[in-house]
């Protein structure tokens, strides 16, 4: 599976690549930081850090794969767009910098028609950086 299916584009791609994917249960992914990546340009000069809300667009990007996955298996011509919908609760433990790789890892806690919740958590190397509760919906498309 690619991380290239996200319909995101530079530079609010932060997902890099899947490592590992189990349909309508979880998924495992990473972005590998760069001191090229623009948000660290401003997030601060001189002393850069990974901006605490992205570690939750991260995670939910990677949410939106394990679901967009998942209805392509039985559903493959489904055009998929997946919206985050909410934030149950959201830790942020320790600040991320460039050379960091991201490891995503999201769980799908349970669904409703077009409505998910999620588990996720951001490690960088074994260390949990970021804990997210969140949840998402299949947005239409048609338009």
């Amino acid at each position: 599976m690619k991380a290239s299916l996200l319909p995101h584009r530079y530079p609010m791609v932060l997902v890099d690549k899947v490592l590992n994917y189990i349909p309508n249960e979880s998924i495992e992914a990473i972005k590998c930081l760069s001191s090229l990546d623009p948000y660290f340009q401003g997030h601060f000069p001189g002393d850069p850090i990974f901006p605490g809300v992205y570690y939750i667009e991260g995670l939910a990007q990677a949410g939106g794969l394990l679901v967009g996955h998942s209805l392509k298996e039985t559903h493959p011509n489904l055009e998929i767009k997946f919206l985050l919908t909410g934030v149950q609760s959201a830790k942020f433990r320790k600040p991320s910098v460039p050379g960091d790789t991201l490891y995503y890892h999201v769980k799908l806690v349970r669904s409703r028609q077009k409505f998910f919740w999620f588990s996720g958590l951001v490690k960088v190397e074994q260390e949990i950086v970021a804990e997210v509760d969140f949840s998402g919906v299949l947005a239409d498309t048609s338009h």
